[in-house]
């Protein structure tokens, strides 16, 4: 069982930056593919980025490239979500994700969510 909580939330001006955490409980961590997910009001669950592994190459929304990074520290048990240059349009709950072994865009584990608010 993993346990996944988001931090680091909050309204933050167009053009501006945010970094989000991801705590993870359990000695497995460096087991999961980590990714995270977005929701805006009456949209759906949108895939923004993921390691395709424990570590190493990545997978990004065309809509955040270039402005979002992944990381992650597995001493620490903990994801990160640098985001950069942030629109008006990345408005949403962001959501933290963990995948056994490797990345199919079907998480085993979800974290509550962190609402992210850019104002234009």
């Amino acid at each position: 069982q993993v346990q996944l909580v988001e931090s680091g939330g909050g309204l933050v001006e167009a053009g501006g930056s945010l970094r989000l955490s991801c705590a993870a409980s359990g000695r497995t961590f460096s087991s999961y593919a980590m990714g995270w997910f977005r929701q805006a009001p009456g949209k759906e669950r949108e895939f923004v980025v993921a390691f395709r592994w424990s570590g190493g190459s990545t997978y990004y929304a065309d809509s955040v490239k270039g402005r979002f990074t992944i990381s992650r520290d597995n001493g620490k048990n903990t994801e990160y979500l640098q985001m950069n240059s942030l629109k008006p349009e990345d408005t949403a709950v962001y959501y933290c994700a963990a995948e056994r072994d490797y990345w199919t865009g079907t998480p085993d584990y979800w974290g509550q969510g962190t609402q992210v608010t850019v104002s234009s």
